[in-house]
């Protein structure tokens, strides 16, 4: 017999007993939820109908079917899964209600043999998706009747309400755990808290950030967390009275105190009330690294202001020390020069402080706000030297790994220092020369023009005259660079400033050294004065350093192993030697008449003064004012090994 999918003309009404039956089933299962009230509903359902088997189903997507309760053979039986198709369940969720009263076998031998009736119904949802189905089944023939359908439908009716009720709980409560993960795992913090600051509830931001434990959350009032000071209770009331108002309170600094520690925090604070008025919900974000910093650099800025003041007001510029007039002469032209855009060229012995002069320049012009960046020619290798000028671009070489910025886009609107710019190679000096005239560059590998505009300050200790005449210096970027010459002159020519920076050194490196100087011997101050300096600044400031290691007491002695006694057959002149490789202006008369044996004799002493090591902020290159390679090439030519009795 082929299914009746829909009811035909009523041939039965309900009768009284049928009604009163159907009383029983409401009321036995009303007090029942969830999987009770589903074996109770195919209990009843079964017995109304009259059936051997019924059961509620569960629609599994794609095609599969699990009973959520199975009646079969006059008890509740475990609950099975099977595929939908090949059913005439599928007939179900296909057309809706389906009804075999008898025959089911013959269509379906392989999945329902034995089974000759079938009542099944699809269990709707309140948006029209199919949840299940509830279904009824017998061996035997079930005729038509109009009660039967009725009572099907009802159970129906009541077995999709309980199911979609139960599909919405479950949706609800995945929501809920959803929810309070983001509560609790937030990476900002949230409180729940009534309008006199009570907590509700707090993340684990929040207690974190709080020095809160979750146990004395109930116990927690925000406003006790707030420091005594006028500032910070100002605005924690300010804050809280915009939200008693019932408006957005957003972005307010307050300041805390650790409930654990008592330690100081900084928080940045959002609140608005909850829609029933009762409680506010307030998120902030910890800033306490950022205050303190910016507290820090507002200390340190007004530190420095302080101290370039204390300086400019006795030496006229931040770093520079002394007063002598050599010294003041520089000064005027550095204070005349500064004011305009013209390119310096400052030329000195090692260790007279060009870089210092630089920094002046720059700290006294329009451009003191911009960058300052510095470049040492003779400390890059010739192949490295383009690139760290220009910079260059991803693969423009072997390494090329990603583009970088060279120093003079770095110095944009700003001053770039080229300290020992003798050294820059020939090929790099044309690029240099365009930069300084049309103001553009390219980085290697790159065919993209960059304008720049950038102030060149430039240094050597080099005579670059010379070195344009041997042909290793370009004479029209020399005369590029030299628009506005500024030549320090060397200690030796300062003397009235040598008292000035032993004091400076001295408090710079005792408190560093843990030593407490309260003056200077004057045996030490007269030797200071009387030595001839071939390292000049530089090497003044490793003596003093030195001194205060081995010495002991308040007044600083520098014993002469320190710094030698002035010999009585020795004198000091001047001359020019800027070629030689050590530092220039400096010729000892000793028994040999030749420059050579001048500046051998002068290494070895460094050299037995620092027991032969050569590198490091004591080694003999620092007291000379060279370069470690420098050295080792003088001495080399010079015939200096230390197996050899000097």
């Amino acid at each position: 017999m082929p299914p009746i999918s829909a009811p035909a003309t009523s041939n039965s009404a309900m009768t009284a007993a049928d009604l009163k039956f159907l009383r029983v089933i409401i009321e036995g299962t009303a007090s029942s939820t969830g999987d009770d009230y589903f074996r109770t509903l195919v209990e009843y359902l079964a017995k109304a109908i009259g059936t051997n088997h019924a059961f509620i189903s569960e629609f599994t997507p794609p095609q599969r079917i699990r009973t959520l309760a199975f009646w079969s053979g006059g008890k509740i039986v475990p609950n099975i899964e099977y595929d939908l198709p090949g059913t005439p369940c599928q007939e179900v969720f296909d057309g809706g209600f389906c009804f075999y009263p008898s025959g089911l076998q013959e269509k379906y031998p392989e999945t329902e043999p034995g089974i000759e009736s079938y009542f099944g119904v699809p269990l709707l949802a309140r948006d029209g998706r199919i949840l299940g189905h509830l279904c009824a089944l017998d061996e035997s023939p079930l005729p038509y009747e109009q009660r039967r359908l009725d009572l099907f439908h009802i159970f129906a009716g009541r077995a999709a309400s309980e199911l979609d009720r139960l599909r919405m709980d479950a949706e609800l409560r995945d929501q809920e755990v959803r929810l309070r993960d983001l509560f609790e795992e937030a990476p900002i913090a949230y409180v729940h808290e009534t309008l006199d600051s009570r907590f509700i509830r707090a993340n684990r931001a929040a207690l974190n950030i709080l020095g809160v434990r979750p146990e004395e959350v109930p116990h927690m009032i925000g406003k006790d967390l707030v420091p005594n000071t006028p500032d910070a209770q100002r605005r924690v009331r300010e804050a809280f009275e915009s939200i008693g108002k019932g408006t957005d309170t957003g972005g307010v600094v307050l300041e805390l105190r650790r409930h654990d520690n008592g330690k100081p925090i900084w928080i940045q604070w959002w609140s608005n009330p909850a829609p029933d008025g009762n409680y506010t919900r307030t998120m902030f974000v910890d800033i306490t690294e950022r205050v303190l910093l910016e507290q820090e650099q507002a200390r340190l800025k007004a530190q420095n202001v302080y101290l370039q003041e204390e300086l400019k007001s006795v030496h006229n510029f931040e770093e520079i020390i002394g007063a002598s007039g050599g010294l003041l002469k520089v000064l005027d032209r550095v204070q005349r020069v500064a004011a305009t855009d013209s390119s310096v060229m400052i030329t000195g012995e090692t260790g007279t402080g060009k870089e210092l002069i630089a920094r002046a320049i720059h700290s006294a012009s329009n451009r003191a706000d911009k960058p300052f960046i510095k470049i040492n020619c003779a400390a890059l290798p010739a192949s490295l030297v383009e690139s760290e000028l220009f910079g260059h671009e991803k693969g423009a070489f072997s390494g090329a790994i990603q583009r970088r910025l060279g120093r003079f886009e770095l110095a944009h609107c700003g001053t770039i220092f080229l300290d020992e710019i003798g050294e820059v190679p020939l090929d790099v000096q044309v690029k240099l020369l365009r930069v300084l005239q049309e103001r553009e560059f390219e980085r290697i590998g790159g065919s993209q023009t960059i304008k720049t505009d950038v102030r060149v300050i430039a240094a050597t200790n080099r005579d670059l005259a010379k070195s344009i005449g041997e042909g290793i210096f370009r004479s029209d970027l020399y005369y590029r660079i030299n628009v506005f010459p500024v030549e320090l002159p060397p200690l030796r020519e300062r003397k009235d400033d040598i008292p000035l920076l032993t004091h400076f050194f001295v408090q710079k490196y005792a408190p560093r050294i843990g030593r407490h100087v309260d003056t200077i011997d004057a045996d030490s101050l007269q030797r200071l004065m009387q030595y001839a300096w071939p390292g000049n600044i530089r090497e003044l400031e490793n003596i003093i350093e030195r001194a205060l290691i081995l010495s002991s007491g308040r007044s600083l002695q520098i014993d002469t192993d320190v710094l030698p006694k002035p010999s009585a057959h020795s004198t000091v002149t001047t001359t020019q030697t800027p070629d030689t490789g050590v530092p220039q202006g400096i010729h000892v008369k000793t028994n040999g008449d030749d420059l050579d044996s001048v500046q051998r004799e002068h290494i070895v002493a460094m050299l037995r003064e620092t027991n032969w090591v050569i590198e490091g902020s004591r080694g003999a290159a620092s007291l000379l004012g060279l370069k470690p390679g420098t050295l080792r090439h003088r001495m080399k030519k010079l015939g200096i090994a230390r197996s050899g009795e000097h």
